[in-house]
């Protein structure tokens, strides 16, 4: 019994240590990463949500068409019409890393672990968004097409 009690703490350790340590592979075409980074297809329902919510906090440098929020960023351009100006495969390097489009970007990796600087030790190792979520916010983004 006691065995079987290690070895499930030990799975369980591992398990939600290399998930939360673990972010999805990608590869980099031209100014893009062209692939989804998982197999089901992004929410765009669930993505407003994070680009709204605390975590993804699109919204503290962005202005966005999320009328019911009363505050907006202006650090960041405006996203109205991003989805007519960016392919999918162009919002996901943004998302997943800025800085390999602007090094000097003030805008978080969100799809990133590695490399990182003055990260507080909670966090260190985890992703600010999933690879699902990332998959659902640029399904958002790509519903915002100029007029």
């Amino acid at each position: 019994m006691l065995n079987w009690l290690i070895i499930m703490v030990l799975l369980l350790g591992f398990a939600s240590s290399a998930q939360s340590e673990t972010v999805a592979p990608y590869g980099i075409v031209a100014d893009a990463i062209p692939k989804p980074l998982t197999r089901n297809p992004g929410d765009a329902i669930r993505g407003r949500g994070l680009a709204a919510g605390r975590r993804a906090n699109c919204l503290g440098c962005h202005r966005m068409p999320i009328p019911e929020q009363p505050f907006h960023g202006t650090a960041g351009p405006r996203l109205d019409g991003v989805g007519s100006r960016y392919t999918a495969g162009q919002l996901r390097l943004r998302l997943v890393d800025p800085t390999l489009i602007n090094e000097d970007t003030l805008m978080p990796p969100f799809h990133k672990v590695g490399g990182l600087h003055r990260v507080a030790p909670a966090y260190r190792g985890k992703a600010i968004l999933s690879a699902q979520e990332i998959e659902d916010v640029i399904a958002y983004l790509l519903t915002l097409k100029d007029e």
